[in-house]
């Protein structure tokens, strides 16, 4: 079973022990609650294996060929150049022959990146839900750049979460941009202080989720290729369900939170006289127990949901960034502006042309592993194409370049005003 099953496994026996409601475990699964109790009834009958989709490595029998979909775009953006989507999929059966539902048109574009030119978005219904009925079911996260130190320091960006079922912040923090590494940091101290949560609600930063022209086509999807964002790789080997937010209105809870924070916390910081990130933290690390106390309830059920990490569980392997490299032939690997020379092990002496992974952990240090091993290495020295280029005097963006003397040809016949200058 694939860590997908798996998750359905257990969220399923929590359902068979009246843990959670199938209203919940769809939520949880991203499903509708009729095709959760789908898998329920088959899962009683047939056990876990029931779980596995029959159709698994199958090609769909009625899968539009690539040759019809080249022509319908070649339609689309020539004879029929402008058209609706429901108008062209109308005409290509009047006129050319094509048999295609509206919805195979529409998808047939979308998967070249063609939008409908008609926008229309009807309103939306909202309403308020029912809190999740134990702690760690489900925590949103979420970013807040504001001026929290009211020009007293840098701008800076809150980055926390809220548990659903209590409405207490199991961790904050601040730091001067909302990024993977700061979401990274929040995860792994709130793995490490209270365990693994279920799921995770979050916005569709990029952060989270890949853009749209990056995401999987369908038939890469069938053939198991499934690219995540750095994040999105850590929710995956933590078992963690990631669900994204379709509106700002849906993640309401955090939205509020950002907002008494903005209101108790900025007069907090003020108070303190908070300059720096530092400090802000100091303050925020005292201010969030006062909080949790005064606006935290308590749950519907009692106990809790996080669940601690397996055996051998280790921090700096997972909440790190991960990064696929090819070893060259001198046993060197290249990673941006670092060199890293691998030293020979027991297992082998050398690893040219291997595939390693390089972990990139979130204090900027750098380890090498091989099949799941990490590798001894050491700065390897610069290629010589690399010694020779040109250095610049501070960053690329503010380049500084030194001050020519007073008798440089460049200043030729300026040269005796510059002296006179010099002597006032």
């Amino acid at each position: 079973m694939n860590r997908k099953e798996q998750s359905r496994l257990g969220l399923l026996n929590q359902v068979e022990k009246d843990k959670l409601t199938v209203g919940e475990a769809a939520v949880l699964l991203q499903l509708s609650n009729r095709h959760v109790w789908r898998l329920l009834s088959a899962y009683r009958k047939e056990g876990a294996s029931a779980l596995a989709h029959g159709n698994r490595g199958k090609k769909p029998v009625n899968t539009i060929g690539e040759g019809l979909r080249q022509k319908v775009l070649g339609l689309f953006q020539t004879k029929y150049r402008g058209f609706n989507q429901l108008h062209f999929t109308e005409k290509l059966a009047e006129r050319e022959n094509i048999f295609l539902s509206r919805s195979s048109v529409r998808n047939i574009l979308l998967g070249s990146g063609i939008k409908s030119p008609r926008k229309r978005r009807p309103p939306k219904h909202r309403s308020r839900r029912e809190r999740y009925p134990q702690e760690g079911m489900l925590l949103q996260i979420d970013g807040s750049p504001h001026d929290w130190l009211e020009g007293r320091g840098p701008e800076l960006c809150l980055i926390g979460a809220i548990d659903d079922a209590t409405g207490k912040v199991p961790y904050a923090f601040f730091q001067e941009q909302e990024d993977s590494r700061g979401y990274s940091l929040l995860l792994r101290e709130i793995v490490l202080e209270c365990g693994i949560p279920l799921a995770l609600y979050h916005d569709r930063h990029s952060i989270f989720e890949l853009p749209p022209d990056k995401r999987p086509s369908v038939e890469e999807q069938l053939e198991g290729k499934r690219p995540l964002t750095q994040f999105g790789r850590i929710m995956e080997e933590l078992g963690i369900t990631s669900i994204s937010a379709r509106s700002p209105q849906a993640k309401g809870r955090i939205e509020r939170l950002w907002g008494t924070f903005q209101d108790r916390l900025v007069s907090e910081l003020r108070l303190a006289g908070a300059k720096t990130t530092q400090e802000a933290n100091q303050v925020l690390a005292h201010f969030l127990p006062e909080y949790d106390r005064k606006f935290g309830i308590t749950a519907r059920e009692p106990g809790s949901a996080y669940h601690k990490p397996p055996e051998g569980f280790k921090p700096e392997e997972v909440f790190c960034f991960k990064y696929q490299r090819v070893v060259g032939v001198d046993n060197v690997v290249r990673f941006y502006e670092y060199r890293l020379q691998i030293l020979p092990s027991e297992d082998r002496l050398s690893y040219a042309r291997c595939k390693v992974e390089v972990h990139m952990r979130l204090d900027g240090s750098l380890a090498v592993y091989h099949q799941g091993q990490r590798l001894d290495t050491l700065p390897a020295p610069f290629e010589p194409a690399k010694l020779r280029e040109p250095v610049l005097v501070g960053s690329t963006a503010h380049r500084h370049y030194a001050k020519p003397s007073l008798d440089h040809p460049w200043r030729g016949k300026f040269r005796v005003f510059i002296d006179r200058g010099s002597r006032c």
